[in-house]
């Protein structure tokens, strides 16, 4: 018999003992590696069962007037869905909004290249996207009177939807270089509307030029949710709370019937958190 092995055997039956008896302490580091976090883990869909978690999140919103809160006097829904984030999960949450009243899939690929915008984004690890309706600003009035459209040709939208398809697409690319390969969760909308709802577009142009811009809408959110896709993120449709809700579009907007108010605002976290937090992969 191998004297060494003996020993060695001897000891590791002794370190077994000792630890059922509770002498041999467990170090704290390991106790909270392994700790459960009661909430959404990166990963986990609601109502699955999930893993052990960070002991906090960073996030990270791009966007338009939407997330910054453009006509609300309200927390936008990036600052809620941070708080909605702490109470589901038990973490420090830290919440830097970058949205932006007017920007576009251009302005977004721009910002992602400031240094302070830079720096956060390495150390988020949940980012909430919602772009694109800006990009179709210029064509407002050819969409809602419908003469944008002729049968059989192309629209006069069909330049806009190829840019923000590439510019969505390398903006989601960038954020996966920043991250540097470490688990992310992207979290990319669709609109309601890209343009006004409710009463205030009946008003101004009419049933036919509001259902001309949710026409263009759908067309939108399809490119997005394809394009989120692609990259590993994950689309959170807004169309279908905004105007399936059941109490009617105009009691979740603005006056201007262009944003959402805070009832909207609340909405709009609600369904990202319900999304839960799906992990970036790493190739498109």
């Amino acid at each position: 018999m191998n004297v060494r092995w003996a020993l060695g055997g001897v000891a590791a039956v002794i370190v077994a003992v000792l630890v059922i008896a509770g002498a041999v302490p467990v170090l704290h580091s390991e106790a909270k590696a392994h700790r459960t976090d009661p909430g959404v883990s990166p990963g986990t869909a609601p109502g699955t069962s999930h893993t052990t978690g960070p002991a906090q999140h960073v996030v990270v919103a791009f966007g338009d007037s939407v997330p910054s809160g453009a006509a609300c006097s309200c927390n936008p829904f990036p600052s809620i869905y941070g708080s909605l984030l702490r109470e589901r999960t038990g973490a420090d949450v830290t919440v830097h909004n970058y949205g932006v009243s007017g920007l576009d899939t251009n302005g977004l690929l721009a910002q992602l290249k400031q240094p302070k915008v830079v720096d956060d984004a390495r150390q988020a690890d949940v980012f909430l996207v919602t772009i694109g309706a800006n990009d179709f600003e210029d064509h407002h009035d050819q969409v809602v009177e419908g003469i944008c459209a002729t049968p059989g040709t192309a629209t006069c939208v069909d330049g806009e939807i190829d840019s923000m398809r590439a510019n969505l697409s390398k903006a989601l690319s960038d954020i996966r270089s920043l991250r540097n390969g470490k688990p992310t969760s992207v979290l990319v909308t669709g609109y309601w509307n890209v343009f006004e709802d409710g009463q205030v577009a009946r008003r101004a142009s009419g049933n036919a030029g509001l259902q001309a811009s949710i026409q263009l809408t759908r067309r939108v959110n399809t490119t997005i949710q394809a394009v989120a896709n692609r990259a590993g993120a994950r689309y959170v449709d807004l169309f279908a709370p905004f105007q399936s809700h059941g109490r009617g579009i105009d009691q979740l907007m603005a006056p201007d019937g262009d944003h959402p108010d805070a009832a909207g605002h609340r909405l709009i976290a609600d369904t990202l958190l319900d999304a839960g937090l799906p992990r970036m992969s790493t190739t498109p």
